[in-house]
């Protein structure tokens, strides 16, 4: 069953949508191992104020048709191909010809200085509309508005809105020492948030977006600070002597899991954001490092070289029901465990280089995901279908993007240790 189409008319007869969809139906499975990218158009915008040709729905077009070719889901057809204009009036077997099967048609209105718009979405084989829907902006916006366009037209299709508003956490190199950007999921809008002027590390994000973790060696002790997106300010965390690395937070935001060596050893603690009071999880002589929470927070995975050689471990919350779970290669570390549960992945040496592989929470034989150059640090998208991490390849780090099989890996800047951000919607 599909819901009515809400209209709202404006001056010069444009019917405006508010965005609906089918109800329940899934058009392309993403997550099947058998999926294949799917065929689809997408028109220019079309103009309905007179004598105001400016670029505009050329530009938010272009956007729309990198981002959702950026997930690597759509096989984006070239309009050079296409035997009509998007239009009122749609001949779909002009579409199907080129082998779409998908197509996306709008049209905008200029608007006290901004723009509304409508963009609707079309089957092509069954020749319907299957989602429509309403968007406002100014000039400057086409990258905002495209990136609402694609959440919908991917939850219309897969039943997800997709990663486009995330933002990706890493070090990033400066002359002797390395400092904190963040960057969107499309590679735009880069931000360098720490001047330390040392060695930043480490960067991990909260649940809720607003605050980066990351360990620096400014002021030589290696403290482990906060900063806050939002008021642009870092602070002081943890600043007990030696060691204060962070590791994830927990589901809720409340609690930081961090590495301590204030006890003379490299032990995990759970630290509560709140009041900094702290909870001794492992008591073990070797070292224990990189602990992260499983989604329900049940659980913490983190690494150990008590069986004679970084592995990586599982315990409960509370430190108890310690139990190995890597036993293939000598050297597994960086854990992330995937948001779905079910998988974690981690960073293991084979033939001398680091690959990232994924192994079932369960146990059980290990899947190599990457291979050639050395790749490590990794960390999962919010939905559980891509993985960024770092490549080492001619004395460079790179941050790279796939999906989460390994496939379709894409440049996303210089530097190192990503972590994804949580939020996946504006």
């Amino acid at each position: 069953m599909k819901k009515g189409l809400l209209c709202f008319f404006l001056a010069g007869g444009l019917c405006l949508l508010v965005w609906t969809a089918g109800q329940g139906r899934i058009y392309i499975d993403i997550d099947s191992p058998q999926f294949r990218p799917t065929p689809m158009a997408i028109g220019e915008l079309k103009n309905l104020t007179p004598n105001a040709a400016d670029g505009f729905g050329v530009g938010v077009a272009h956007n729309l048709s990198r981002l959702l070719g950026l997930t690597g889901f759509f096989s984006l057809i070239s309009p050079q191909a296409f035997l009509e204009k998007p239009g009122e009036k749609i001949n779909f077997s002009n579409w199907s010809a080129i082998g779409a099967e998908y197509l996306v048609t709008g049209s905008y209105v200029r608007d006290q200085g901004g723009y509304v718009m409508e963009m609707r979405l079309y089957d092509v084989l069954k020749g319907e509309v299957i989602g429509a829907g309403r968007y406002t902006g100014t000039f400057t916006d086409q990258l905002d508005v495209a990136r609402k366009m694609a959440r919908d037209i991917l939850k219309t299709l897969s039943g997800d809105g997709g990663v486009f508003f995330t933002r990706l956490a890493f070090v990033v190199r400066k002359g002797r020492g390395t400092e904190i950007g963040t960057i969107s999921f499309d590679g735009t809008d880069y931000r360098e948030v720490t001047r330390m002027k040392s060695l930043s590390l480490s960067p991990r994000w909260s649940p809720d977006g607003r605050y980066l973790a990351f360990m620096s060696y400014q002021g030589k002790n290696p403290c482990l600070f906060f900063y806050d997106t939002q008021e642009g300010a870092t602070r002081i965390f943890s600043a007990l002597p030696g060691l204060n690395l962070p590791g994830a937070w927990s589901p809720d935001g409340k609690t930081i899991l961090a590495t301590l060596s204030v006890d003379g050893n490299q032990e995990i603690y759970a630290l509560d954001v709140l009041t900094g009071k702290r909870q001794r999880l492992t008591y073990d002589p070797d070292i224990d490092v990189s602990p992260v929470w499983s989604p329900d927070g049940k659980s913490i995975a983190f690494v150990s070289d008590r069986s004679g050689s970084p592995q990586i471990f599982v315990m409960n919350a509370d430190g108890t029901g310690v139990r190995r779970l890597t036993f293939s290669g000598n050297y597994n570390t960086s854990p992330a465990w995937s948001p779905k549960g079910d998988r974690i992945l981690y960073e293991g040496r084979k033939e001398g280089r680091f690959q990232i592989f994924s192994l079932a929470v369960s146990g059980g034989d290990p899947v190599q995901i990457t291979s050639g150059s050395e790749h490590r640090s990794p960390s999962w998208s919010p939905d559980g279908r891509f993985i960024a991490c770092t490549v080492l390849e001619g004395g460079k780090e790179r941050v790279v993007i796939m999906n989460a099989g390994g496939m379709n890996a894409r440049y996303l800047a210089d530097g190192s240790q990503p972590s994804w951000s949580y939020v996946l919607e504006k």
